[in-house]
């Protein structure tokens, strides 16, 4: 009896159908285990397994062999990527619509373009100071890092929190993350006034003298944003950039001299004038 039940356990392993494997940073994870990996609020349902895996299939079909092989170029991590252009993932973000349970799944999965879709699908309302610094931690390229700052990070009430609390971190893409949001702060929202941005002055200059290629550029970066955005502001910001450029320290000095080229341009200077209006 006893070598019956072990022969039909034996029959029933082999029959047994395997649960699809999705490859991710060398290691062999089901979407069921990468979607449960972490646990999720009490109240907030998981998208299906199916839903996820649709997802990933429709991401593979609109790779291409030229794009992955091109990220390199642009210093893009390739080796957990499938090769897809940016349009075609935006695209599919429009047709997917929000859902924030969806984009934690995507994130899970580590593929690239998975979490880039994040960016156009997550629900920015939904979004939280704590998911914020996950995400942070996990970035590994300057375009993770500007595509979440850009596209959904800067639309939570979170973001000039992170602003503050990301410059002062280690990591190079964490602190990048803090003045490429800011940088998207100054450039989409409208309403807010300029003393927050001012508030951050300080932080830019602090950060100035970090020599590291993505943050002193993600400071130039913020640092222009920042002097675009009105005349009073385009004053201290030019005033910040003297600064830096007569400094000894060739990190800061190349920073200053980066945004006294680009806030002094005439285009510049005559959409100031312009948002200043006509004088009585």
């Amino acid at each position: 009896m006893a070598t019956s039940m072990t022969k039909k356990s034996t029959t029933r392993a082999k029959k047994a159908t395997p649960k699809p494997v999705i490859k991710v940073a060398g290691e062999k994870r089901s979407v069921r285990e990468r979607t449960a990996a972490k646990p999720r609020p009490k109240g907030e349902l998981s998208p299906s397994v199916e839903n996820v895996e649709k997802v990933i299939a429709s991401l593979k079909r609109l790779a291409t062999r030229a794009t992955l092989h091109g990220m390199a170029r642009y210093g893009i991590p390739s080796h957990n990527a499938f090769g897809v252009p940016v349009g075609k993932i935006k695209q599919l973000g429009k047709q997917l619509g929000r859902n924030h349970e969806l984009a934690a799944a995507l994130w899970e999965t580590g593929w690239y373009e998975a979490r880039m879709l994040t960016s156009f699908v997550d629900d920015p309302a939904r979004v939280t100071p704590a998911q914020m610094d996950r995400w942070a931690k996990d970035f590994d390229s300057w375009a993770i890092c500007d595509t979440l700052c850009f596209h959904l990070f800067d639309r939570t009430p979170h973001a000039f929190a992170k602003v503050e609390q990301w410059s002062n971190r280690k990591p190079e893409f964490v602190k990048r993350a803090a003045f490429a949001l800011l940088a998207s702060l100054a450039l989409h929202d409208k309403a807010i006034g300029d003393e927050p941005f001012a508030k951050c002055l300080p932080l830019i200059e602090k950060a100035a003298t970090d020599e590291r290629n993505f943050v002193k550029k993600g400071v130039s970066w913020a640092l222009r944003g920042v002097g675009r955005r009105s005349p009073s502001l385009h004053i201290a910001a030019v005033d910040l950039a003297q600064r830096l450029a007569a400094s000894q320290d060739p990190t800061p000095r190349w920073l200053g001299r980066d945004v006294l080229r680009d806030i002094t341009r005439p285009a510049v200077m005559r959409r100031l004038v312009a948002r200043r209006g006509p004088r009585v």
